[in-house]
C-alpha cells in the first residue's frame, strides 16, 4: 500500500500524444505529491498533438530503454492516435508494460493508448474502455470492451477520451493507494 504522496509514477510517449492526456494526469498526480517523471524513446523532449495540430512540448526526464519498472509504483500511457501507435512497436516499451504487470503495479492506458497494452498480451480476460475507435482492437484481444469513462480490472485502469480524465486520474490514485495487484504473468 502506497500513499499517493509518496507514489513514484512513469509516464511513457512520443511524439504525437494527446496534449490533455498527458499533462493533466501529469500535472494533477504531481499537484496530489506523487514524484511524476516522463520517460521518451530517446531521453528527448516531445511534442504533443492538440486539436488539428501540433500542440506544447513536454520535457523528458529518461529514456524508456534506462527505465527498470522497480523503480516505480505505477505506469501512465497517454492517448491520441500518433504516439500509441508509435509506442506499441518499440521492443523496449512493451518489455517495460510486461514488467510493470506481472510486478502487479497499476498500469494506466488512455483513449487510443489500449493498443499499447493489446501489443503487450495484457487485455485478455479484462474489462477495458478505450476510445471507440480501439474496440475492436480489444476484443479481438479477448478483451471485454465497456463504454464507461474508466474501467478498472485488477490495476489497469483505462479511459476512453479526454473528457475522461477526472475520473482515470481518480482511479489512478485509488488504484495506487491499494498496492500491488495480483495478476498471471504476461
Amino acid at each position: 500500500m502506497t500513499a499517493i504522496d509518496k507514489a513514484k509514477i512513469l509516464i511513457i510517449a512520443t511524439n504525437g500524444f494527446e496534449q490533455s492526456e498527458l499533462e493533466f494526469p501529469r500535472d494533477q498526480l504531481r499537484m496530489k505529491g506523487a514524484e511524476v517523471h516522463v520517460a521518451t524513446l530517446d531521453g528527448q523532449r516531445i511534442k504533443g498533438w492538440e486539436g488539428a495540430d501540433w500542440g506544447r512540448e513536454a520535457e523528458a526526464d529518461a529514456k524508456i530503454s534506462e527505465i527498470n519498472s522497480h523503480d516505480y509504483d505505477a505506469l501512465v500511457i497517454p492517448g491520441g492516435q500518433i504516439n500509441p501507435d508509435l509506442l506499441r512497436v518499440e521492443p523496449a516499451v512493451i518489455n517495460l508494460v510486461k514488467d510493470f504487470h506481472n510486478e502487479g503495479k497499476v498500469i494506466a492506458a488512455v483513449c487510443h493508448a489500449p493498443w499499447v497494452l493489446v501489443e503487450a498480451g495484457i487485455v485478455k480476460g479484462r474489462e477495458v474502455t478505450s476510445y471507440h475507435s480501439v474496440k475492436t482492437d480489444v476484443v479481438n484481444a479477448g478483451g471485454h470492451w465497456v463504454d464507461e469513462p474508466v474501467a478498472c480490472d485488477k490495476g489497469i485502469v483505462t479511459s476512453r477520451k479526454p473528457d475522461d480524465l477526472k475520473d482515470f486520474v481518480a482511479k489512478i490514485v485509488e488504484e495506487i493507494e491499494e498496492g500491488q495487484h495480483n495478476r498471471k504473468a504476461a
